[in-house]
């Protein structure tokens, strides 16, 4: 039956779904990429197309912005349609001085200043973590096709517009690659669910030097092949 937020029935909605964060990507995926695609729900302008990739069917959907948003629909998705595994595909910004804007990263885990990674076991920090099949689908993949990959740590911040740009020395010390604001919403809600999850993210500016004045072909370049990276994750 349909939820509050996704408006069609259990059998429309493929058990894998490829997932960014703007719903016009989410269409143009289905558009461009996908065979035998039918609209199954458009609700508060987040449509759900199903169709295949290669005769597998998939469901693209996007999230919208931020680890509330996507937290909606992920929890929909796997409790209510069946749905065992969920990939985000999009774009972060670059800590790391060893990425480079145009690399993938493939998140193994995300750090977050959410709640989302403390409010279920009071006193613990849950460690938001990937499903390494999907991870090693998408690396494999991605180092297939001469992309250069890299496997480490994102940092989902609650905040696009942040006064505390102290912190990104630090995160940076400890490892970590990129930072966006999905990945760590999406793997707690998989580890609440018992299912499987995995960020697949472009890097499309960097914080440490200012990179990434990219023309819109680039990016869209970019997004095609992290997608067909994302995709084999799904698959994996």
């Amino acid at each position: 039956m349909a939820t509050p937020h996704i408006a069609c029935e259990p059998g429309d909605i493929a058990p894998l779904v490829i997932m960014p964060g703007d719903p016009k990507r989410a269409e143009r995926i289905a558009r461009d990429h996908m065979e035998d695609v039918r609209l199954v729900s458009d609700v508060r302008g987040i449509g759900a197309w199903t169709g295949t990739f290669d005769g597998v069917p998939v469901t693209a959907m996007a999230s919208g912005m931020g680890v509330p948003s996507l937290s909606i629909y992920a929890h929909e998705l796997y409790s209510q349609f069946g749905v065992e595994r969920i990939c985000r595909v999009g774009t972060c910004g670059g800590i790391s001085s060893k990425v480079k804007v145009k690399d993938v990263i493939v998140a193994v885990s995300a750090h977050t200043n959410s709640s989302v990674a403390t409010i279920d076991v009071p006193g613990v920090s849950l460690s938001l973590a990937a499903s390494y099949d999907m991870l090693r689908g998408a690396v494999d993949q991605a180092r297939g096709a001469g992309r250069t990959v890299h496997v480490g740590s994102v940092y989902t911040s609650d905040f696009f517009y942040s006064s505390r740009m102290d912190i990104i020395p630090a995160l940076d010390k400890l490892g970590t690659l990129g930072v966006e604001m999905e990945a760590a919403g999406l793997y707690a809600c998989a580890a609440t669910h018992g299912k499987e999850a995995l960020a697949v993210l472009t890097v499309s500016d960097h914080l440490k030097d200012g990179s990434g004045d990219l023309t819109a072909e680039e990016r869209e370049t970019m997004f095609t092949d992290s997608l067909q990276a994302a995709v084999a994750a799904l698959r994996a």
